[in-house]
């Protein structure tokens, strides 16, 4: 069965969450393992895609976070706050397929399941600004 795009964003969003803690090696050995239960072929190959598009974009993806968020080192950005924001920005300068719009109102969704009560305000001020 096919998973949603919601589903497809948060899991990729908890593939990102590990590059703080482990190798982009791990990570993606950690994906591959993570995949094995994703029963669509087609679900395994985007998710798959997309994490390693962003990977591949990390530098230049917490730059344009840094620029937006002056003042703050990307240290002091909460570890899934950090991982909302890079699949979000990486979805809105990158990915022609997602709208700004719908960018920014998932990683909100998913802040407000994953993060504080203050994320989703803080997410979605930091993506208003990119936009």
């Amino acid at each position: 069965m096919k998973m949603s795009r919601r589903k497809l964003r948060e899991s990729i969003f908890l593939l990102l969450f590990r590059i703080e803690f482990n190798t982009r090696e791990e990570v993606e050995e950690q994906a591959e393992v993570f995949c094995q239960d994703v029963e669509a072929e087609e679900d395994r190959a985007y998710i798959l895609g997309k994490l390693g598009r962003i990977l591949d974009s990390l530098e230049d993806i917490d730059e344009k976070i840094i620029e937006i968020c002056k003042g703050w080192r990307l240290s002091r950005l909460g570890k899934a706050e950090l991982a909302i924001l890079r699949l979000a920005v990486y979805e809105i300068l990158r990915d022609e397929d997602i709208p700004t719009g719908v960018a920014i109102n998932e990683a909100v969704e998913i802040a407000k399941i994953y993060c504080s009560e203050e994320a989703p305000r803080f997410v979605n001020g930091v993506l208003a600004k990119l936009a």
